[in-house]
């Protein structure tokens, strides 16, 4: 069985190998062993805290095979961002440049920097490794993160995004990312990539282009990518869509990725999940619908997936023995949880 669990200190060596396998473009995850130490560090605190509202917490999470007892994924929830450091995006939008007396109309799209997302949660550093990619794990790894959220809403903002990483080839190229490069820059995709990802954000204050940037300026190949994804980040963001995420028009500032966005309280797999106690029983019915299950715990979180059945009156959640060790309950313990697909 996987469980979803908080990240703790001895999981330094598996979020190293992680960050590693992860590649260029996966910014929350550089290969720097002081900042994931950070990182591992900021989370064991986040989890320990008492919170009314969301600050600068941040929660990172890992998928633990509990036959091998290795990590093989993690994933991270941001309670609000750039409340200590800038939060940057280009915005989409369009401007009119018209004559009347020449009987000339032009739109033309434009590119602003801007910091509109400041102090809204986000979901981040989901990454799976290869060897795990079966199942519905990779849903777990990314539903768990709503259940966790409406669970405890005081600790997040209303607004949830999510940033996709942007197209890249296999050395670390971004399209987007050269014309920037040559125009304003004069460093590569992985630096600039990196040096985002350890906290060193001022370059981009000092050197990124003051005034709207016009589309059609850009390189064609530049143009093509921008709110595009990498081929390997398609499933996620279709999973996100299919849960009522969108894009307004927001991309990254490197690789011209889209930033997805949706209210908690719309999103799919937090507005229908269950709360209710548990019962333990010796034989749950293994039926065709299973569920992602969370405990209702914070420093002691688990997610797992597994089969339940709810009591004729909706009173109790029936779960297996070995579900109730996995999560960490007991008999009247609350438990929160969704189907893992939807019926369509």
């Amino acid at each position: 069985m996987n469980i979803i669990r908080p990240i703790q200190p001895n999981d330094y060596d598996s979020l190293y190998g992680i960050a590693h396998a992860s590649g260029v473009g996966f910014t929350s995850l550089p290969v720097n062993k002081e900042l994931l130490i950070s990182k591992i560090d900021k989370s064991v605190a986040s989890f320990k805290q008492a919170v009314t509202q969301p600050g600068d917490e941040s929660y990172l999470f890992v998928m633990e095979d509990t036959l091998t007892n290795q990590v093989v994924g993690t994933s991270g929830i941001v309670s609000s961002v750039g409340l200590d450091d800038p939060f940057y995006h280009y915005h989409q939008s369009k401007v009119v440049h018209a004559s009347r007396e020449l009987d000339i109309y032009n739109t033309v799209d434009i590119l602003t920097l801007c910091n509109d997302y400041t102090g809204v949660s986000e979901i981040c550093t989901l990454f799976l490794m290869p060897e795990a990619r079966s199942g519905v794990n990779g849903r777990l790894l990314s539903k768990f993160r709503f259940l966790f959220m409406m669970e405890h809403q005081h600790r997040f903002a209303e607004t949830i995004i999510a940033e996709m990483r942007g197209i890249s080839n296999e050395d670390g190229q971004s399209p987007f990312w050269q014309w920037l490069e040559e125009h304003f820059f004069s460093m590569d995709f992985p630096t600039a990539d990196y040096l985002t990802g350890i906290g060193q954000k001022r370059f981009i204050a000092e050197l990124m282009p003051k005034y709207p940037v016009y589309v059609s300026l850009l390189s064609k190949q530049a143009q093509a990518v921008i709110g595009k994804v990498h081929e390997k980040t398609k499933p996620a963001l279709q999973l996100l869509e299919q849960e009522g995420f969108s894009c307004r028009g927001y991309v990254d500032i490197f690789d011209a990725g889209p930033t997805v966005e949706a209210n908690l309280q719309h999103i799919r797999s937090a507005h229908t999940s269950r709360r209710l106690p548990i019962r333990v029983k010796s034989e749950v019915e293994q039926a065709q619908t299973s569920y992602f299950v969370i405990n209702t715990k914070v420093e002691n979180f688990r997610g797992v997936n597994t089969h339940l059945q709810v009591s004729p009156d909706n009173s109790f959640a029936y779960i297996s023995q070995q579900a109730a060790d996995a999560l960490n309950v007991k008999d009247d313990d609350f438990i929160r949880f969704v189907p893992t697909h939807f019926r369509t």
